[in-house]
């Protein structure tokens, strides 16, 4: 058994291991940062020292760097896995007490896609709290124990089935039933943890399965979005043409597309005009009609313009084969999360017996 002072040494050097691997990214970073363009990285490195100084006016400043180097580990780990299937995504972003997020530049095509990404992060998080786990117990430091314990509590708490957390992008994958037993369960991590930030997060978890499936009948009637296009006339105006008043209506042919990003458009002809003009949908819709309402005259330095307010009458488009996943991998999937929430949830417990970290 070491004497106190040896142990004290050993934590001392433990930390200056940690704190020189975290020098040794950041001078890395430098050098990376000379090879990609500054905007790409920028941000979320601003983001993570605003995050290490928020956790650091709370908690010792070693603490708050490792506890945001875990949480920029179970972010890489989502980032790894959207590269492996070819989805573009994000930095990370911190946001100082609310965690830090990817966002992706390309929607999953199904569910089994959505789960692969959400697991990375807590399978690479958890490895790196592993990792910490392996430190102290080696330096005996509480510091690290502590980080330890965070780093899987963490990880096991984004596992519930409760969007928009890594569980409930999983249970897409395994059961949609899942996010019924989050729903009820959440209940009892508010209770627990008493976080007004877990509360919002069940809050709106719970309004989305709300529309979804009590409004869904609701959700499936026409609605109504309001666009805009101006169209140039001078030069119709200067060849004799009649230009249409400010009341004149009419409905107009449209088109649909969609890009590689999945994006839909909505492409307005107004053929008497010889005019022909897009404009971004801000959901996947049908389209039942396109009707001009008013044409506002408006006069700029290249001339005469109208303003055309069009009304466009959509609903929205609900895709189910998202959720079709072969039982074979539903089976898989759920294994792998049981596995990964139990192997945590054991972790968690050693950490308590052998670093005694209260519960």
């Amino acid at each position: 058994m070491p004497q106190p002072n040896e142990s004290k040494n050993k934590t001392s050097t433990g930390l200056k291991w940690l704190g020189g691997g975290a020098a040794m990214l950041l001078l890395k970073g430098k050098a990376i940062l000379s090879l990609l363009k500054l905007g790409k990285i920028a941000g979320p490195l601003i983001s993570m020292l605003f995050s290490v100084g928020a956790y650091a006016l709370i908690y010792p400043w070693q603490f708050a760097i490792g506890f945001v180097l875990l949480l920029f580990v179970h972010e890489l780990g989502h980032v790894i896995a959207a590269k492996r299937i070819g989805l573009p995504v994000s930095a990370p972003l911190f946001i100082p007490f609310l965690g830090a997020l990817i966002t992706m530049k390309k929607q999953p095509l199904d569910a089994k896609m959505e789960a692969y990404v959400a697991f990375g992060g807590p399978i690479l998080g958890s490895a790196g709290a592993a990792v910490v786990f392996a430190f102290a117990y080696y330096y005996h430091s509480p510091l690290l124990y502590s980080l330890a314990y965070v780093g899987f509590l963490l990880n096991l708490i984004n596992l519930l089935p409760i969007h928009p957390l890594d569980g409930g992008r999983i249970a897409t994958a395994v059961t949609r039933w899942l996010w019924l037993v989050g729903l009820i369960g959440g209940l009892g991590v508010i209770i627990y943890l008493k976080s007004i930030l877990f509360l919002i997060i069940w809050v709106l978890f719970a309004y989305d399965l709300y529309k979804k499936y009590i409004s869904r009948k609701k959700n499936s009637q026409m609605r109504t979005l309001l666009l805009r296009f101006l169209i140039p006339v001078e030069h119709l105006r200067e060849q004799g043409y009649l230009i249409p008043g400010p009341e004149h209506t009419r409905e107009l042919p449209f088109t649909t597309y969609s890009d590689l990003e999945r994006q839909q458009y909505i492409g307005i002809r107004y053929e008497s005009l010889d005019y022909y003009g897009t404009a971004r949908l801000p959901v996947q819709s049908i389209i039942e009609k396109v009707k001009l309402t008013r044409l506002e005259h408006i006069t700029e330095e290249t001339g005469l313009h109208l303003n055309a307010l069009c009304e466009v009458r959509y609903s929205v488009y609900e895709n189910d084969k998202y959720y079709d996943v072969p039982a074979r991998d539903r089976w898989k999937y759920g294994a792998a999360y049981a596995a990964l929430a139990g192997g945590i949830g054991y972790l968690m417990y050693l950490v308590h017996v052998v670093g005694n970290v209260n519960l």
